[in-house]
């Protein structure tokens, strides 16, 4: 199966091709001279070994920041528990779980941001992946939710948090 390719700068007008019977992805010139392979075993090895913020980024409107909070969390079936996060976002919060839920699952979550702890924001959640046990030893086990609702104050003071923390991570 051949996939040209459109939007990507600088490598417009080539192609990839997938050979399932070889499990391989091969790289085209516009003109179809071969410029390389990868078997899909090194592209999977790839995408796993790198970092959530790069692996989902293209999934992602709003920038992330790694980040330890108390986070309060609640299911439809009112099954409550508390857990930290491990990163979070205007779109969003990793929640570290030795047992995440599936996706799709909506919660409830309660948190308080480190620079206003006196003030409890909620929002609804969903689901959209997970990181489960045997990744442990490289990352947490958790969840990654997307808000379905949120105060957009509390947006707000999520993006301004995020924006400061990654100014000081490169400022350091």
């Amino acid at each position: 199966m051949k996939f040209p390719v459109i939007t990507t700068e600088r490598h417009e007008g080539k192609f990839l091709e997938m050979n399932a019977d070889q499990e391989v992805v091969t790289l085209h010139s516009s003109t179809g001279e071969l410029l390389g392979a990868l078997s899909w075993g090194t592209v999977i090895e790839q995408i796993l070994a790198t970092d959530d913020d790069a692996r989902f980024a293209h999934a992602r409107s709003h920038p992330r920041a790694p980040l330890a909070m108390k986070v309060h969390c609640t299911t439809p079936e009112g099954k409550q528990f508390d857990s930290l996060t491990g990163g979070i976002g205007a779109g969003g919060l990793f929640i570290e779980s030795s047992t995440p839920l599936p996706p799709g699952t909506e919660l409830s979550i309660e948190f308080a941001l480190p620079d206003r702890p006196w003030k409890k924001h909620k929002a609804k959640a969903k689901v959209a992946w997970t990181r489960s046990m045997p990744d442990r030893h490289l990352l947490f086990p958790g969840m990654g939710v997307k808000f379905t609702e949120i105060d957009e104050k509390a947006r707000i003071e999520l993006v301004e948090l995020v924006d400061a923390l990654n100014r000081s991570r490169v400022t350091t």
